[in-house]
């Protein structure tokens, strides 16, 4: 699954064991005084037949090279294709198909219900979860029915695949106008490409359709309330969705959140540029203490340099990596995708990559790591153009940014001076400012009391832990979990940590808050 907002992680949930169980808590504080929440619409009876229809439980394996479904077949697991409206504001309309697994509660006398899992995005698709989730739960993930769902547009769902060269459409601007202008006619031709694929489906494609598709799914199930877990855009989406249907939100985990007033393709990453180029920084001295190893540069300065010696031969000509071609807007998405995760492994990995780089920057034949073609081939082929294209539509469906070039040259010039290498990659131009469709809802205007227990680490590259802070006023009754000095997104499920998982299965057991916001070192 894919944790990133916006772009790839590269690194699949793995089933985590850590620690001894804690049982840190207490009452729920009470309602807040003043907390808004929005009726649910349409009205339920115009949405009885998708409400009450029978769910035809199956295999998941769809053929003989679907691991996948393999795998959810062999744990165990049974998959279902949901009816739900294309356009609920018209439930007697064109329909569509969601698609859900369910892993069935191992205890059902101590059953707590069915608890939904998004990994986030947007763009992928989460039916594989249940299967990571069991594990990383210990005890309490046998007490759920686990429910993975690939929302609408994504993976078995009704998809959106615009037949893009590419799995995405973040690119860097390069170091001059003319590469600015290549990125600018390069997200027109994928909005345009979206435009002629899928020109009936994108105007209803958005958050807030997916959250009314997750309460078709709640019913169909027989669930009064559900319980969520979401990751990353999964934290907008289960936001979202705590506004809509506040009566509905079982126990609810947001890990790794954005703050919902900063959520859109223009402001949510750009947001994160100093704390992109701080990671770059930290990682920089991290290889300069391997030296021996890499041989990148002996301080960090020097590695540094190391980076941008690679991006200027870039852009004089582009890096042969192997059977792919590396210019100067490939480059920072290279280390801007390995820079979400501050352990040894993952640092190396990203050195391993650096130094291929430097190697074919100074004129040597050179094969790509591993990691390195996987990103390579994510970036510059359209072998996950259904991703990329999904990512689009949900996030271009959502909100509306501006339209006009020359806004994103200017932001970008101007964060040049302070975050000089990834500050331009993640203020530049998206198909966004192309989009054939203008949003057809307002943002949802997140605030009210539904209880949630917000998870976080301080290092966040992708959402950037002030916007966990953000969420966690607008959701009055939330509490807030941190992960003090760790730079990892998606925190429950990637970095194994005891003090963090011990307290979100807790909560997931007891279905209580700590009374107060609690902090891991």
């Amino acid at each position: 699954m894919r944790t990133n907002m916006i772009t790839m992680s590269g690194a699949r949930i793995a089933g985590l064991a850590g620690g001894l169980a804690v049982a840190a808590m207490a009452l729920i504080v009470p309602i807040a005084a003043g907390a808004r929440t929005e009726t649910a619409a349409p009205a339920p009876a115009r949405l009885a037949r998708y409400e009450r229809q029978v769910v035809r439980w199956t295999g998941c394996r769809l053929g003989s090279s679907d691991d996948l479904g393999g795998a959810l077949d062999a744990a165990g697991a049974r998959c279902a294709m949901l009816t739900v409206p294309l356009d609920y504001a018209d439930p007697g309309g064109r329909t569509i198909t969601v698609a859900i697994s369910r892993l069935a509660a191992a205890d059902p006398a101590h059953r707590d219900g069915a608890l939904l899992l998004n990994g986030g995005g947007p763009g992928g698709g989460s039916i594989d979860l249940p299967l990571d989730f069991r594990s990383l739960m210990k005890d309490v993930g046998g007490r759920f029915d686990l429910i993975g769902m690939d929302p609408r547009s994504s993976g078995r769902s009704t998809p959106v695949d615009c037949g893009w060269p590419t799995g995405t459409w973040t690119r860097a601007p390069g170091p001059d106008r003319r590469g600015f202008e290549r990125v600018v006619a390069l997200e027109r031709d994928l909005a345009d490409r979206c435009a002629r694929r899928h020109a009936d489906l994108l105007p209803y494609v958005s958050t807030r359709n997916t959250a009314r598709d997750i309460d078709v799914v709640r019913a169909a199930l027989g669930e009064r309330t559900i319980s969520y877990y979401g990751a990353s855009y999964g934290t907008y989406l289960g936001a979202v969705y705590a506004q809509m249907f506040p009566g509905h939100v079982g126990r609810m985990v947001l890990d790794s959140a954005t703050d919902p007033r900063r959520y859109g393709a223009e402001t949510m990453l750009a947001d994160a540029a100093p704390a992109n180029e701080a990671a770059l920084r930290d990682w920089a001295a991290w290889t300069a203490r391997r030296d021996g190893t890499y041989h990148l540069g002996g301080t960090r300065r020097a590695v540094l340099a190391t980076v941008t010696r690679i991006i200027r031969a870039a852009a004089r000509r582009p890096l042969p990596v192997g059977d792919r071609r590396v210019d100067s807007q490939i480059v920072p998405f290279v280390l801007f995708n390995g820079l979400d995760d501050d352990r040894d492994e993952a640092a190396a990995s990203l050195a391993a990559d650096v130094r291929v780089l430097a190697d074919a920057a100074a004129g040597r034949m050179v094969r790509p790591t591993p990691n390195l073609q996987d990103t390579l081939d994510f970036v510059l082929t359209g072998a996950e153009s259904a991703y990329g294209g999904s990512q689009a539509a949900v996030l271009c469906g959502d909100r509306a940014v501006d339209r006009d070039p020359e806004h994103y040259w200017r932001r970008i010039q101007a964060v040049r001076r302070e975050q000089p290498v990834l500050g331009p990659f993640v203020t530049d131009i998206s198909p966004c400012a192309f989009w054939p469709f203008r949003p057809r809802e307002r943002p949802t205007r997140v605030h009210n009391a539904v209880p949630a227990l917000i998870v976080a680490s301080t290092g966040d590259t992708r959402t950037i832990y002030p916007h966990a802070q953000g969420l966690h006023r607008l959701l009055t009754r939330s509490r807030l979990l941190t992960l003090r000095g760790a730079r990892i997104h998606a925190v429950y499920p990637r970095y194994d940590d005891a003090c963090v998982n011990d307290r979100v299965n807790a909560y997931l057991a007891g279905g209580r808050l700590p009374a107060t916001d609690v902090t891991c070192a």
